[in-house]
Order: C-alpha cells, then sequence, then structure tokens
C-alpha cells in the first residue's frame, strides 16, 4: 500500500512539473519581455514582436479620440484623421487587421509600457526624455508649441505674463514640460484630455499652449481666438512610437514610412485629412516624407 502512494505521488509530480513546464511555453508566445523599459527591472515592459503581430491578424494601435483633425471619433462612431489614415495603411501592408485604442496624453507611455498597445499614432512629439522610455521610429510630421488665447486679450508674449492667471495645458505633453522648465513662474491649468482643455478655453480661460498644429486647428475652427504665440520653443518631430526594445515592429515601421515616402504618401494624407482645417499653405511646412526632415 505505501509502495503505491509513493507511484502515484511521484506520477503526480511529474505531472505536475509537466504541466508547469507547459504553461510556461505558453505565456512565453503571447508577448515578448523586455528588461529595457524602467531601469533594467525584469518584466518592466511587455510587447508583441512583428512575428507575433503578424500571427493573431491584429495590431493595437493606440490614437487620440477626441484631437480632430489628428486622431478623433466621427459622428458614425469611425476613427478619422491624419493618424487614423496613416494607422489603416500600415496595417494594410502589414497584412493585418487594425484594432484602435483610445489613449490620453499621460498614458501613452504606459499603454506601450504594459503591452496594451503595440503602437502609438497619437500625435507624439519626439523628445529625448520620451526617447528613453519608447523607442521612436522615423517622423512623419513636424511640429512646434504655440499659445491661443481670446482676441480679447491675445497672449503675445510670455515674458510680461500676469502671476495671477494660469495657462492651459494637457498633462503629459510637450507644453506642460516646456512651461515648467521654462517658465517655472507661469501657474498651470492642467487637463488630462483636449475636450476639456478646449472646454476650459470656451469658458474663460486665458491662453491654451499646445502643439502649433492644434491651436492654429482651434482658431480656424473657432472665431473670437487668435494664436499670437504661432512658434515656441524649438522646432520638434511627430513620429509612431514602440515598446523599447521592439526593433521587429520598429524595423518594419521604418521600412513602410521609407517606402511610403516614395509615393508622396503623407502629402495624400495631408490632403485628404488636414487641408480643410489648414489650407494648402501649410502642407510642405508640416508634412514629413520618407522619415527625413530639412534638419537632415
Amino acid at each position: 500500500m505505501k509502495k503505491a502512494t509513493k507511484l502515484t505521488a511521484a506520477a503526480l509530480a511529474a505531472t505536475l512539473s509537466l504541466s508547469l513546464a507547459a504553461c510556461g511555453s505558453s505565456a512565453s508566445t503571447d508577448a515578448a519581455v523586455s528588461d529595457a523599459g524602467n531601469g533594467g527591472d525584469a518584466g518592466s515592459t511587455v510587447y508583441r514582436t512583428l512575428d507575433e503581430i503578424k500571427a493573431d491578424g491584429t495590431i493595437n494601435i493606440g490614437v487620440f479620440s477626441d484631437k480632430n483633425p489628428f486622431g478623433y471619433v466621427d459622428e458614425n462612431g469611425e476613427y478619422q484623421g491624419y493618424d487614423i489614415y496613416f494607422g489603416n495603411r500600415l496595417a494594410e501592408d502589414l497584412g493585418v487587421k487594425v484594432n484602435y485604442v483610445s489613449t490620453e496624453a499621460a498614458n501613452r507611455i504606459e499603454y506601450l509600457q504594459t503591452g496594451k498597445v503595440d503602437v502609438i499614432l497619437a500625435n507624439f512629439t519626439v523628445t529625448p526624455e520620451r526617447a528613453e522610455e519608447v523607442d521612436f521610429a522615423l517622423p512623419y510630421m513636424n511640429v512646434a508649441l504655440g499659445v491661443i488665447s481670446p482676441d480679447s486679450n491675445v497672449i503675445t508674449t510670455l515674458d510680461n505674463w500676469n502671476a495671477d492667471d494660469q495657462m492651459i495645458v494637457i498633462s503629459g505633453t510637450t507644453a506642460e514640460t516646456y512651461l515648467t522648465q521654462n517658465y517655472p513662474d507661469i501657474p498651470l491649468q492642467k487637463y488630462d484630455s483636449y475636450a476639456t482643455a478646449k472646454s476650459a478655453l470656451e469658458n474663460g480661460g486665458v491662453a491654451w499652449a499646445n502643439d502649433n498644429t492644434e491651436v492654429i486647428a482651434f482658431a480656424k475652427q473657432n472665431p473670437g481666438y487668435t494664436v499670437g504665440i504661432p512658434t515656441l520653443g524649438s522646432q520638434d518631430t511627430i513620429a509612431p512610437a514602440v515598446t523599447k526594445g521592439n526593433d521587429t515592429l520598429l524595423n518594419a515601421i521604418n521600412d513602410e514610412i521609407k517606402a511610403l515616402g516614395k509615393e508622396n504618401f503623407f502629402h495624400a494624407d495631408y490632403e485628404a485629412t488636414l487641408v480643410d482645417t489648414y489650407g494648402t499653405e501649410y502642407e510642405d511646412s508640416l508634412v514629413v516624407e520618407g522619415g527625413e526632415t530639412s534638419a537632415q
């Protein structure tokens, strides 16, 4: 009787060992794990490789849902905009379906590092600080910061800012970072979404600092507001971002951007999604083709 019990226990241990090994093998195929994202902690970032995305048949792309004309949801519940136009083509050329995931500015890095999305195409400005946490692909648009204010009190400089006034910004944007570093005495009125920031400006806000493309669009669509500071700080670029270390997906996106440049794809994107807002005069200054900026 004791002998049979020992055999059963041994068999059970072997079964459990095989079961655990099988579970570990299965989990490892779901996503690649990188320790490059957060100070080298093992398992700090999670991503799917290009092969895993193709095997699944769907790519998850983080976009804005309230930033017309770059990423927004129309009256039919469909995603539209400059970033969406590119995202649709990227998925098509990779041979997969696209699943758009709505994100806010402050969540973009988190969504990549936790594997919630494979790519961010949410008007993401390239900065050295962000490049330490995500990998940026080649750029597809130029951008700077701008400041918009009501016609009744147009802000043309920040050098004589009234200390009693607050500047509207969106948390997690380059505008917040720039003002904090360069104008620490200007109090910031922070919001999580573009919709709430716009509402704050419309409801008596003194001024709103954001990407100049965004504030120019707002001024054109809303009479009574002027972009008194069209360029604040340095000229930057907007680019797709992937999780740190996801080289296969990064290389595929870079190859795609280079290939699309040969057909002037991003000019076509501009004309399909942005021309009604900005007109043709901004096209060549905003669009980047083939990932090559004038600085290169």
